[in-house]
């Protein structure tokens, strides 16, 4: 038996961001980010919103990008004091992530972190408050999302949270929101899509409820990102849609390890964070290019590539031009090919690539990757990802 699971209510379109004034409650708490939603006007008018429908409101502001554990407790404690009976969480992935980890602390506050990290242990949410989801961004999609990710700065360590739990009750897809992200934010953001759907795809748990999802938010990145990332606003509506399929489909199909990658080398390098979709765009290419060695993934890549009218007489041929495709994507928005390319330091490379592969091979995601991997091959994929060479194994 498989499970499919949304949230309850899904509004997008222009100015759908009035429907908080329809939450019935009696206190709201809003989770917000560094500020960006206060400049642009949308978190006044989240607040008057939720006002109008007759809400009391607090808000918890400042959860940086890639929240940490400890800014995870202190928005707990501000859920207990306040009470609420609603928990809306307004911006990029960061605060919503947080605020769903917040959520299960302000429930059962003797719960700890590391019973959380084992995938689908969260206990019964909802006896306190329902949870609403506002994304500011397009590529994340955890406002439709079973999971969230945390980091731990002290040991330089993502962890992915998973649980039908945390899946929020009310995704509000506001296209308003996106209008004023930069370049570069709707570059990373529309790759990490992109390797949502395809990973999505491919996945050994995918189904016929997550297929069509995963291809359509496929070809709506192929056809909308490099429009929206030249500015193009109807691009860019359709490229929040875009996203918020890609997270229907792979909340229930789950991921592979493009995303084991990416959340074991974001925060493990001295030269600076390497973005999450930055990191997806780099990595997405030379993964399919690893997994295609299983038959299985090949078929299913090639598929992606012939439903997308990429050229191809073999599956192979159709492989490749799926690759072709990602990597042209990536130097149209400036995004490096390799880990060099990024900046990252060879020698720390070298240091520490044996513990990140070890580390990416235990990540959740890893499971429903369609090609088993173990930490030695591991390594020597993240070494072909670092010198951009062939991946031949």
């Amino acid at each position: 038996m498989s499970r499919f699971t949304l949230p309850r209510d899904i509004y997008h379109g222009k100015g759908c961001l009035a429907e908080l004034k329809n939450l019935k409650g009696k206190k709201a708490i809003l989770v917000v980010g560094g500020g960006s939603m206060k400049r642009q006007g949308f978190l006044d008018k989240a607040v008057e919103y939720l006002k109008e429908g007759g809400m009391e409101v607090s808000l918890f502001e400042g959860v940086e990008p890639d929240p940490s554990v400890e800014t995870v407790m202190k928005g707990a404690q501000a859920m207990r004091d306040f009470e609420p009976d609603w928990i809306v969480a307004m911006g990029g992935g960061s605060p919503i992530d947080a605020a769903k980890a917040m959520w299960a602390f302000y429930e059962y506050p003797d719960t700890t972190f590391e019973d959380l990290c084992i995938p689908f242990n969260f206990p019964e949410l909802r006896q306190k408050a329902k949870f609403a989801a506002i994304p500011s961004t397009s590529g994340t999609a955890t406002e439709v999302t079973a999971f969230s990710v945390i980091t731990d700065y002290a040991a330089g360590i993502k962890y992915p949270l998973a649980d039908f739990n945390i899946t929020p009750d009310v995704a509000i897809v506001d296209p308003e929101l996106v209008e004023g992200l930069p370049p570069k934010q709707v570059a990373y953001t529309g790759m990490d899509a992109l390797t949502h759907a395809v990973e999505a795809y491919v996945s050994t748990l995918h189904c016929s409820f997550t297929d069509p999802l995963a291809l359509q938010a496929i070809e709506m990145v192929f056809d909308y990102l490099p429009a929206s990332f030249n500015g193009n606003m109807t691009a860019r509506e359709e490229m929040h849609y875009a996203q918020c399929l890609a997270g229907m489909a792979f909340s229930n199909a789950l991921l592979g390890i493009v995303h084991s990658m990416a959340h074991k080398t974001g925060a493990a390098f001295s030269t600076g964070h390497i973005t999450h979709g930055c990191a997806n765009a780099m990595y997405l290419p030379f993964v399919i290019k690893y997994n295609a060695k299983e038959p299985t993934a090949a078929a299913r890549y090639a598929e992606i590539a012939r439903k997308m009218g990429l050229p191809g007489a073999s599956e192979q041929a159709l492989v490749n031009s799926l690759c072709e495709k990602i990597d042209d994507f990536n130097v149209k928005m400036n995004i490096p090919k390799t880990l060099k390319d990024f900046g990252i330091i060879e020698e720390e490379f070298k240091e520490k690539i044996a513990k990140i592969s070890e580390l990416a091979v235990g990540d959740a995601c890893t499971g429903s990757n369609p090609r088993t991997i173990d930490p030695a091959t591991m390594e020597k994929l993240f070494t072909c990802i670092y010198y951009g060479t062939e991946v031949d194994f």
